[in-house]
């Protein structure tokens, strides 16, 4: 697979972010950050900082959390360029909980009505590579719609794919879950998916077994938590082991291995440097309650 440093385009939900200024949990805390976060727009802004050209997609309410979604991505380093601003719809919001995940409130939003006539509409002209996950899919049958189609037009183009898995189980049930991502996952040239979701939606309790089931993907990276990560090209096996980290919050530390790893390989490093790169992003990450890293912390 050859990738060139043309940019990479990250598509999924934007939602604004409620987060604890401090490490309390919501019901204790005294005062709140409002941030912006989604996974994939995550992978947007770390790529930007690690000096990487980075668009984002997605659709997003034409309102005051839309609007400063878009200034504060921009502000980041990410081209907005092609982002939908619904008027009949609203932006998504979400609340961090320190140490006890998340709650969403993203029922009916603007990121929910993107559909298969918006994936057609994507120019993919200068594209060198499209990150996606599996949370979009799950936000409603156009949303799972527009990824299918964006599947075939990366395809069409001779474009490669990155895929996270992401199971969000408040989204979906596991078996439609299960069969979709497990789908997506083979269309795509790089899947990235945790060790303990890979058991959860198939049934695969080791890495091996992961690449067993996914046999035909490229390149598939296996994350499993404080243990490390292993990265399947072909033949080969390459296991890198975590970094030691007193960890603040979990939620984004994926995003940001990705982009860490996605970088690493996108200036030619080899498997164990990439795996080490998305290491370092993410020990970053998991020391901060926000999902992105102040300027001054880098990979």
């Amino acid at each position: 697979m050859t990738i060139t440093p043309s940019p990479v385009l990250c598509v999924g939900e934007t939602m604004a972010l409620v987060t604890p200024s401090s490490t309390d949990r919501l019901r204790t805390a005294g005062a709140f950050a409002l941030d912006v976060g989604g996974a994939e727009s995550n992978v947007a802004a770390h790529l930007a900082q690690l000096g990487r050209r980075s668009i984002w997609f997605s659709r997003l309410g034409d309102d005051e959390l839309g609007r400063r979604v878009s200034d504060v991505l921009t502000a980041r380093g990410v081209d907005l360029a092609p982002v939908i601003f619904d008027p009949e719809a609203p932006t998504g919001v979400y609340f961090k909980d320190p140490g006890h995940g998340v709650l969403y409130y993203r029922k009916g939003s603007a990121a929910s009505r993107l559909s298969a006539a918006d994936a057609d509409a994507l120019d993919l002209g200068d594209i060198g590579l499209v990150h996606l996950s599996g949370i979009t899919p799950a936000l409603s049958t156009s949303a799972a719609a527009f990824i299918d189609q964006l599947v075939v037009r990366t395809a069409e183009a001779g474009i490669p794919v990155s895929f996270d898995v992401n199971y969000r189980s408040p989204l979906w049930l596991r078996e439609d879950a299960a069969a979709a991502l497990l789908r997506l996952s083979r269309q795509a040239d790089v899947v990235f998916v945790g060790r303990d979701e890979a058991e959860l939606l198939w049934g695969t309790s080791t890495a091996e077994a992961v690449r067993d089931l996914l046999d035909d993907v490229p390149t598939l990276v296996i994350k499993d938590g404080d243990v490390g990560a292993t990265e399947f090209t072909g033949e080969q096996r390459v296991f890198e082991p975590a970094i030691p980290t007193d960890v603040v919050e979990v939620v984004g530390a994926g995003d940001a291995f990705a982009a860490g790893y996605l970088a690493a390989m996108l200036d030619g490093e080899a498997s164990a440097a990439r795996l080490t790169a998305g290491h370092r992003r993410a020990a970053l990450a998991l020391q901060t309650t926000t999902d992105y890293l102040d300027e001054g912390a880098s990979a």
